[in-house]
């Protein structure tokens, strides 16, 4: 055989467990039947989640975890692999988001933004890679954004960060190639969850009135972050032999009400 099977037993690492798109994929990938790691900075968050978990039959542990302290992470993957076993499975999406105008965001926002979403991920990817070779198998999906392909105003650290993530995941996947390990990215749209609900409201005023300006808001629909757990678990679900290299989710835009209460003959009615 050419690929090391995937075992039965899959631990998984969430980083940025604590809410959102992290918590859902969390719970979805522990309903499914993984042993799931949670991590995060709000432990509190992520005891309760656990607890959930184990509540309704799954395997979770809760494990601090602070993506610019290189130690919390080595520390982090330390005690979620003495919970769990070896990890099969890492998801790096943990994050926040700081919105400004380019040319107002001061240099230490700016580079805040890119140690959290970019160097941050580097760092569990660096922590847990080199075990997955010597196993030849494993899966590591880094969260990005569709800000990589189409960038946003007023998030310039963010669009930057994550277009980083992008080259990031394309070199990491060339370097793998042969190893076993698979590495992918899942590009977010719009997604309701609770990053960026503490913004400024005159900034977000402002922010979402120059994306509709620049044709970035076609509608109001978002995403739920049931969407992007559902996407991360059928990249790492792939069969061994296959990669799924990337993927974007975006939301789809409602049908008028008009056209949804409106009766539609059946094809061949009439005839």
């Amino acid at each position: 055989m050419a690929f090391i099977p995937h075992p039965d037993r899959r631990p998984v690492l969430v980083a940025g467990a604590s809410s959102g798109i992290g918590a859902v994929t969390a719970e979805w990938l522990a309903a499914a039947g993984y042993p799931v790691a949670l991590a995060a900075r709000r432990v509190e968050r992520l005891q309760e989640l656990a607890d959930k978990i184990t509540a309704a039959g799954g395997e979770a542990v809760a494990v601090p975890l602070d993506v610019t302290d290189e130690q919390s992470v080595l520390d982090c993957v330390a005690k979620s692999e003495a919970a769990l076993g070896p990890l099969e499975i890492v998801v790096a999406g943990a994050g926040d988001l700081a919105v400004g105008l380019s040319y107002q965001t001061t240099p230490e926002t700016f580079a805040d933004q890119i140690n959290i979403h970019l160097t941050g991920a580097y760092r569990i990817f660096r922590a847990v890679i080199g075990g997955m070779i010597d196993r030849a198998r494993g899966d590591f999906v880094f969260i990005g954004s569709d800000v990589a392909i189409r960038p946003r105003p007023w998030s310039s650290a963010y669009v930057a960060a994550k277009a980083g993530i992008d080259g990031l995941v394309a070199t990491i996947q060339l370097e793998l190639e042969g190893t076993g390990v698979r590495a992918g990215v899942v590009r977010p749209g719009q997604t309701l969850t609770g990053m960026g609900m503490n913004l400024d409201p005159h900034d977000t005023e402002a922010m979402l009135n120059d994306w509709i300006k620049h044709g970035l808001a076609r509608h109001g629909n978002f995403l739920a972050p049931e969407h992007i757990a559902q996407a991360v678990a059928a990249m790492v679900t792939m069969p061994r032999g296959a990669h799924m290299r990337a993927v974007e989710v975006e939301a789809e835009g409602a049908v008028p009400r008009a056209r949804r209460e409106q009766q539609i003959e059946p094809e061949g009615a009439g005839q």
